[in-house]
């Protein structure tokens, strides 16, 4: 039996790539964003030497192109999910978006061949500021955000039957 390709068989144009998905492309946006901030750091940093307090010193850069009202805790609204009126309080980035940004940035960081001991994003200092972050808006904006409950499986009970419970023994059942 032949083992080469023959001429004569139908061979099928290779399928177009698959475009990127909506979080890869929006991964690869915000890794070169951050490589950009970088570059444009004064000094300029090399992502060999960056570390936690440098990606909390992006986080904060970015809040200049925020889009959430937080109030300030002298603003008449601090604490009110939704104000009568506008106020002079700054315009920050949502939590949730800067938690997904970190999300995104942690997987990039690896998949650039970044060691995961040495993550940046993962750094215990980025978790605190993260977590300092949600604690203010919530209490800005008089919301708490609640974390959410895993589901988690329960054992089955009876309802409204008339069968009375048993509950499992360990030991070897005895009929006295």
């Amino acid at each position: 039996m032949d083992s080469a390709p023959s001429s004569s068989g139908a061979s099928e144009p290779p399928a177009p790539p698959q475009p990127p998905s909506r979080y890869e492309s929006q991964k690869r946006r915000d890794w070169n964003t951050f490589l950009q901030y970088l570059r444009n750091h004064k000094p300029p940093l090399t992502l060999s030497r960056c570390s936690g307090a440098h990606v909390i010193e992006f986080l904060k850069y970015l809040d200049q192109f925020g889009k959430t009202k937080v109030h300030a805790p002298v603003c008449n609204f601090f604490g009110h999910p939704n104000p009568p009126s506008p106020c002079p309080c700054p315009l920050k980035q949502a939590w949730g978006s800067l938690d997904a940004l970190i999300g995104r940035l942690r997987a990039a960081f690896e998949e650039n061949g970044g060691k995961p001991d040495a993550n940046p994003f993962a750094a215990r200092a980025v978790r605190i500021y993260l977590r300092e972050v949600r604690e203010s808006q919530a209490k800005a904006r008089g919301i708490p955000y609640e974390k959410k409950k895993r589901k988690r499986k329960l054992p089955e009970t009876p309802s409204s039957s008339s069968a009375p419970a048993v509950e499992p023994s360990s030991g070897p059942a005895c009929s006295s």
